[in-house]
């Protein structure tokens, strides 16, 4: 899949002024500058205000004309703030581009979310479980199939011998999640619901009392598992407060659980992949990940599951 060039500060600057329609010709415009968080996406602040996000392959692009649909649908249903965009279209051929308002706050990856933020965490929840999946499939969003526990296991265990030799984790920690337990919690056949599908923590927008102000990024928005949303937020803002948020948004111990071990065997591998060369980007947001997700929960006890959703 070939990628357009990455986009310079002129490139940008002479976007902007063409979609903001009331910009004069000797305008220079605001100032633009990039945004240092990576993603299949070029992302630029401009002004104080606005942000412009530019596809870089025309799959990108296909997923971020769908996402202006998605954040419409969503935004009045999920009690948080999700970005608008004033305007959009193509920066190159066939890539598309939006210019988005900037939403008040600081990333989830430097602010702590509160305990009056895990309610709007819930909110969140609560509101994706109402979205009319119909409605999700007329915009085309994706179904995704539940991930394989025992496959994921699997994986987990291979990358914790390797987390092992460089002194990064316990392997035994894995022998928690027993055969059995992989039985009790494979996916449930409930109907799909929308789930965000990237709810780590530079996705969430969190006030500086911890109230979640906003959600970013919906590119990546399918009608599946919705424990996959449970694990994102255990690496998030930690795994008690991510099975707290769910148990408000009505959430049973099975999905709850199904979530915590997703957690925890990506983080494992993901880390393991990044010592490995197979990654890149910088270790300490997958260790801080890994230590969220490895956090323990009472829930972890219950050693017999009834069949809720």
């Amino acid at each position: 899949m070939t990628q357009a060039p990455a986009p310079n500060a002129d490139t940008v600057r002479r976007l902007v002024r063409s979609l903001i329609a009331d910009t004069e010709p000797a305008d220079p415009g605001p100032e633009v500058r990039p945004v240092t968080e990576g993603g299949g996406h070029s992302t630029w602040w401009v002004g104080s205000r606005h942000v412009l996000r530019l596809t870089r392959d025309r799959e990108a692009a296909t997923r971020g004309r769908r996402e202006l649909r998605v954040r419409d649908l969503v935004r009045p249903l999920v009690g948080v703030a999700v970005p608008k965009s004033v305007a959009h279209g193509d920066w190159a051929v066939g890539l598309a581009c939006t210019l988005d308002t900037r939403l008040p706050g600081r990333s989830g990856d430097v602010r702590d979310v509160s305990a009056v933020g895990e309610a709007d965490l819930a909110g969140l929840l609560t509101g994706l479980r109402e979205v009319p999946v119909r409605q999700a499939e007329a915009l085309g969003v994706p179904r995704a199939e539940p991930r394989s526990l025992e496959e994921l296991r699997a994986a987990a265990e291979r990358a914790a011998e390797r987390l092992a030799a460089e002194d990064e984790f316990d392997p035994g920690n894995l022998a928690q999640l027993t055969a059995a337990a992989v039985g009790q919690l494979a996916a449930q056949t409930a109907a799909a619901v929308l789930v965000h599908h990237d709810l780590r923590g530079e996705h969430l927008v969190v006030s500086a009392d911890g109230r979640v102000r906003g959600v970013l990024d919906w590119t990546g928005a399918v009608l599946g598992d919705p424990a996959e949303d449970i694990a994102g937020l255990a690496t998030a803002v930690g795994a008690p407060a991510a099975v707290r948020a769910a148990t408000l948004a009505g959430y049973g111990a099975r999905p709850c659980l199904r979530g915590l071990w997703l957690s925890r065997c990506d983080t494992v591998i993901r880390l393991a992949d990044r010592l490995a060369g197979r990654d890149e980007g910088p270790l300490a947001p997958l260790r801080t990940q890994l230590r969220h997700a490895w956090e323990s929960i009472l829930l972890e006890r219950v050693t017999e599951l009834p069949g809720d959703d």
